[in-house]
């Protein structure tokens, strides 16, 4: 079959890359064509009416000497995008077989696709995907189309209903449209349930259908120099709290932190800060670390499948569904904390009995993709 995976755009999100790759590289390993669909995302702009009023003002801002003032930030932002991506990009030209397009409708027609497959990340979150556009998140786009229409470990982010009544009914209409429906957590479940009418199945994230050899593989290659610590600081939102506990869980183990990440989405912040580190470091950090702490749910992913021990923050901005029910899967329901605990001892993960758990949902998983795809 020739399959298309939808999901969110690849940017410099380490997650949203490396799920897109593990789901291409299982799907070819299944016998199958694979492209990545990549929205580009518009440049940011003002209405033309607009400009000399925002523009005076920043001026004037910048002329009092006021903080965080970039007259032209759009075009600076458009300017300093390429360089701030360089090295994710890099990786997704390697790796990832890539179709960018600026709108749905610019996807090739039916006849180009046996199977789309829709997943994963937090492809269903409207304010991720786009509030007025989310319907194209279940095929709004391919009407019509004879193909199979499949998703795979698609994620709503939270455990809560952020859908309009207006789409929830046209995205209703159109799952059930679907040949086969899983989610990535279990509160994704009782959502399609109790919202959607429909039976939705709980997988894995696409990530942990790859063996740990296979990120190895990945780190081997590109030979990416060893990391400065052995303690992996992997913090999406900084706050005074997670750095004190950091330096608590440091001191306590006599670890030395270091930090694989950037200000990415700081516009203020020096250029040489907010270029995001390659990939491969990224997982590398993960090779070399004896312990991870982290806010992010795909830095809780790959501590387990490298078997680190590690605990992870609760990010209730970003969804705490996505941890919960990740951790439940594995009994590792204490390693989720707040950020202003005060840790005194973290308990020793016995990864032998991890092994075996997480080759029982892998093997749920591809089940579940191999009877979708016959």
């Amino acid at each position: 079959m020739r399959i298309g995976i939808l999901s969110l755009p690849l940017h410099t999100n380490y997650g949203g890359i490396l799920q897109a790759y593990a789901l291409q590289t299982v799907l070819e390993r299944m016998g199958h064509e694979v492209v990545v669909f990549d929205k580009i995302l518009p440049e940011p702009s003002l209405p033309l009416w607009k400009c000399p009023f925002v523009y005076s003002k920043r001026l004037v801002n910048k002329l009092l000497g006021r903080k965080d003032n970039i007259v032209f930030l759009e075009q600076y932002v458009s300017k300093i995008k390429p360089i701030i991506q360089q090295n994710t990009n890099k990786f997704i030209k390697i790796y990832i077989h890539r179709v960018s397009f600026k709108t749905f409708a610019k996807i090739p027609d039916a006849d180009t696709f046996n199977a789309i497959i829709v997943g994963s990340d937090q492809v269903w979150r409207p304010i991720y995907f786009g509030e007025d556009h989310i319907d194209d998140a279940f095929l709004a786009f391919a009407r019509g189309w004879n193909i199979k229409r499949i998703a795979y470990a698609a994620s709503f982010g939270v455990d809560k209903w952020e859908y309009s009544p207006v789409q929830t009914e046209t995205c209703k209409s159109l799952l059930h449209n679907f040949d086969a429906i899983s989610v990535r957590e279990e509160s994704g479940v009782k959502l399609c349930r109790d919202f959607f009418e429909c039976k939705a199945q709980l997988v894995l994230d696409p990530t942990m259908l790859l063996d740990k050899s296979d990120y190895v593989k990945i780190i081997k290659t590109s030979n990416v120099p060893k990391s400065k610590g052995n303690l992996l600081v992997y913090i999406l939102d900084e706050t005074p709290d997670k750095t004190a506990l950091i330096k608590n869980i440091a001191d306590k183990y006599n670890l030395k932190p270091f930090r694989v990440g950037s200000n990415t989405e700081k516009i203020h912040a020096p250029l040489n800060e907010r270029i995001q580190p390659p990939v491969e470091e990224w997982l590398r950090g993960f090779y070399d670390a004896e312990f991870v702490i982290t806010d992010s749910f795909h830095a809780c992913v790959f501590a387990i499948l490298f078997e680190k021990q590690f605990v992870v923050i609760g990010n209730k901005k970003r969804g705490m569904s996505r941890f919960i029910s990740l951790l439940s899967q594995f009994g590792l329901e204490n390693r989720l904390i707040a950020e202003n605990s005060n840790v005194s001892a973290v308990d020793y993960i016995d990864f032998t009995l991890l092994r075996n758990r997480l080759a029982e949902l892998k093997e749920k998983a591809m089940s579940f993709l191999y009877k979708s795809l016959k």
